[in-house]
């Protein structure tokens, strides 16, 4: 191939494409582009997809006019997980970029929410252009309000929107009607807290991604969709038995670290066991479904038990230390479980570890095994 060859990439993070006009990406060539950005605008004359494949396409005419070697793609994520939609955006994106021999793209997106990925096109092929394509509106009071109305009209900026607003709203009424406006205000306060952190953690993605997978288990009649369900139940055992242990050693003159660690004492061994019985039935549908991936799984038990076991001597050694309480365990007592637990950890770790070498060693070779089997086999 002589000189570059440009893709004009077109970028639908969220899947519209597929969950409205049920159209598979990628979607290559200007035809199949132009029919796409049509029946999506049949569909949903509003969304703001149509008007960025639409430009896509003017780019590519105004490349081909100029005399350059240009391609025009369309590449969308997942509508309801944008983890797993990234990675199919990176896997697509691959295997365009390998199929039309692209040297460079210009990335075609309809706002900010789709350059979140500009690092994995990047890492993919080089990007020599971002083109943003904003909808002209009229800005005044009736334009604004049809926005705003648009945006809770959508379910997943509802969800985001409306869900804090209504739960914050419920639990200040019920707060109030029972008399006590200040345990209201606390709850709230703490509540959103709790929620905003969430999301900007991205935290909010891996609770989507586990109820994706749990929901997968139950469709395949997997034994993980029976572990995960019990994991959840005692996880929230786990929950309370926690908030018991904070009020049980709750002190007016200790320090926020503490308070976190006499729920830990209390919790630590029933969010472990939890977390075990639901990697126990992952494990078991990777034995049954995907073996060769079972070394990357095996290890995550030992982890899991390690991190109970570090968590559950730092609880006891800082509970340990107060002189305001009675705690059956004193403080030599509490640093010596301390260092035990610590030490059990590691060498817990360590095991996972070297389990999983073992299990990579034995993928590595199975093959070669194999075929030396069939020889043997053969002869006789």
């Amino acid at each position: 191939m002589s000189g570059n060859r440009t893709l004009i990439l077109c970028v639908d993070r969220d899947d519209d494409i597929g969950f409205k006009a049920g159209i598979q990406s990628p979607v290559t060539g200007r035809d199949e582009c132009l029919n796409t950005a049509t029946r999506l605008g049949l569909e949903d004359p509003e969304d703001s997809d149509v008007n960025a494949i639409f430009q896509g396409v003017k780019i590519y005419d105004e490349r081909c006019r100029k005399g350059e070697d240009v391609r025009i793609a369309v590449i969308a994520g997942n509508h309801y997980n944008l983890i797993d939609g990234d990675r199919k955006i990176a896997e697509d994106l691959r295997k365009i970029v390998w199929e039309m021999e692209v040297t460079e793209c210009i990335l075609v997106t309809d706002g900010a929410e789709d350059e979140y990925i500009l690092p994995v096109i990047q890492s993919r092929v080089s990007v020599s252009s971002v083109q943003r394509v904003i909808v002209n509106q009229m800005p005044n009071l009736e334009g604004t309000y049809y926005i705003i109305k648009k945006l809770l009209d959508d379910p997943k900026h509802a969800q985001s929107i409306l869900l804090p607003i209504g739960l914050v709203m419920l639990i200040f009424a019920i707060g109030s009607l029972l008399g006590s406006t200040e345990v209201a205000v606390f709850i709230v306060v703490g509540v959103l807290g709790i929620y905003l952190l969430f999301k900007g953690l991205g935290i909010d993605e891996y609770f989507s991604l586990a109820l994706h997978g749990l929901q997968e288990s139950f469709i395949g009649g997997r034994i993980s969709f029976v572990c995960y369900i019990t994991s959840i139940f005692i996880s929230i055992l786990g929950i309370v038995m926690g908030l018991s242990s904070f009020l049980t050693w709750y002190t007016a003159d200790a320090g926020v670290l503490f308070y976190i660690l006499t729920f830990v004492y209390g919790a630590v061994g029933y969010i472990t066991a939890a977390f075990l019985i639901a990697l126990l039935g992952k494990i078991l549908d990777v034995i049954q479904n995907e073996p060769r991936i079972l070394g990357r799984t095996i290890t995550l038990p030992f982890f899991v038990m390690g991190l109970g076991l570090i968590a559950y001597g730092a609880s006891v050694y800082v509970i340990s230390l107060s002189t305001t309480i009675d705690f059956p365990i004193d403080g030599v007592d509490g640093i010596r479980t301390m260092m035990f637990t610590t030490i059990g950890g590691l060498i817990l770790a360590f095991v996972g570890v070297y389990i999983q070498k073992v299990l990579q060693k034995m993928d590595k070779y199975a093959p070669e095994i194999k075929e030396k089997n069939g020889k043997r086999f053969s002869r006789h």
